[in-house]
C-alpha cells in the first residue's frame, strides 16, 4: 500500500498513543513488525511557540521509520508552522489529530472537536498539505456522539483538501474507549474515498485483524490498546494475515525480558528518574493476565530503579513457571 508516494509494505500500524507512543516503544513495535509508527501528538501552538517539550514529541529515529509526526490544533496558519517545523525532524508523513478525545485537547478547539466543523477541518489540511514536502495523513473519530456521526463527510473535505490517507477510530469522541467499535462507519468511509483507509478500534490480535478486514475492507489497520504491554502483537497479526497462523503467546520468561529490554530503552532516552516513572504503566502492563499479577502491580506503582523491576520480573517468572 503506498500513503503518498510512501510505500507500506505490512498491514497494522501503531496507533499515535499520548504518553505510551514515545520513542523506546515505537522502536520495539518496529522490531516486531509495525507496520509505520506515529509519534505523540505535538501541540500546534506549543511548536510555534517554541515549546521544548512539544518539539521533543517530533524527534524520529531510524530504527523506527516508516514513522509520522502527529500535529493537532484548530487554526490552519498554526497548523502549517507547526508543520514546517515537524519537517525539519524528516517525518516520512504529517498526521493530523481529529480524533483525540480528551477534554485538554477538545477544548481547546482541536482533536475530535474539528469533527463539529468538517469545513474548518478541512481547511487546516489544506494549508499543511501546501507547505508539506511529505504526505499528510489525518486520524478521525466516527463523529462526536451517536448523533453526529459524520465520518464520511469528513474524509471526502480531507481527501479533497489533499490528505493522502485517513485512519478512522470506529467510536465516537463521547464513547471514548467504550464499546461497540462501529465498523459499518470505517466501511463506509472506505467505500467513499480513493485514498487508503486504515480502521482503528479493539484489534488485539491475528483474528480481530482479520475481522477488521473483512468486516471494512479497510486498505490497512491500527493497533492502539491491543499493543500494550504486547508489542508482539504485531507479529502475531502478520503471522495470522499472512498465512492464518496463530503465534503461540511468548513464554513467561520471555515477557520479562521483553518488558526489561523496553524499561531499559525508556531510562536510556529518558534518564533512569523520568523513565522509571513513566516506565510504571508500561511494567504493570506487562503482567496481564500472569498468576499473582495484582500484588505485583502494586509494588511496580512504587519501583525508583532498574533494580527493584528486574527482582520482580524474577519472582513473576518463578511463579509462573
Amino acid at each position: 500500500m503506498k500513503i503518498g508516494n510512501l510505500l507500506i509494505t505490512d498491514k497494522a500500524a501503531l496507533a499515535p498513543m499520548a504518553g505510551v507512543a514515545d520513542r523506546a516503544f515505537r522502536e520495539l513495535c518496529r522490531s516486531y513488525g509495525a507496520a509505520y509508527t506515529v509519534g505523540e501528538m505535538a501541540s500546534a501552538k506549543g511548536i510555534s511557540l517554541g515549546d521544548r517539550k512539544s518539539a521533543e514529541l517530533l524527534a524520529i529515529s531510524d530504527s523506527e521509520r516508516p514513522s509520522g509526526s502527529q500535529i493537532f490544533g484548530n487554526c490552519p496558519e498554526t497548523m502549517a508552522k507547526a508543520a514546517e517545523k515537524a519537517l525539519e525532524y524528516s517525518p516520512d508523513f504529517i498526521d493530523i489529530n481529529m480524533g483525540c478525545p480528551a477534554p485538554k485537547v477538545a477544548s481547546s478547539g482541536g482533536g475530535a472537536l474539528l469533527m463539529k466543523n468538517p469545513v474548518s477541518a478541512a481547511q487546516i489540511v489544506k494549508a499543511v498539505v501546501k507547505v508539506s514536502t511529505v504526505p499528510v495523513t489525518v486520524k478521525m473519530r466516527s463523529g462526536w456522539d451517536e448523533a453526529t456521526i459524520n465520518a464520511v463527510e469528513l474524509a471526502k473535505r480531507c481527501e479533497q483538501a489533499g490528505a493522502a490517507a485517513i485512519t478512522v477510530h470506529g467510536r465516537t469522541k463521547v464513547q471514548m474507549y467504550a464499546p461497540p467499535v462501529n465498523t459499518n462507519i470505517i466501511r463506509l468511509v472506505k467505500e467513499a474515498v480513493s485514498i487508503p483507509v486504515i480502521g482503528n478500534g479493539d484489534i488485539t490480535d491475528g483474528k480481530s485483524a482479520a475481522k477488521m478486514l473483512e468486516d471494512t475492507g479497510c486498505d490497512m489497520l491500527m493497533v492502539g490498546r491491543g499493543a500494550l504491554g504486547r508489542p508482539w502483537v504485531f507479529a502475531e497479526i502478520n503471522a495470522y494475515l499472512n498465512n492464518e497462523a496463530i503465534l503461540p503467546d511468548p513464554p513467561v520468561t520471555q515477557k520479562m525480558l521483553v518488558m526489561l529490554r523496553h524499561i531499559e530503552k525508556i531510562c536510556e532516552y529518558k534518564g533512569e528518574r523520568v523513565g522509571i516513572r513513566e516506565a510504571r504503566k508500561h511494567a504493570a502492563w506487562y503482567t496481564k493476565g500472569l498468576h499473582g499479577a495484582a500484588n505485583y502491580r502494586a509494588r511496580i506503582g512504587l519501583i525508583s530503579s532498574i533494580e527493584e523491576l528486574q527482582q520482580i520480573a524474577l519472582e513473576l517468572i518463578e511463579q509462573n513457571r
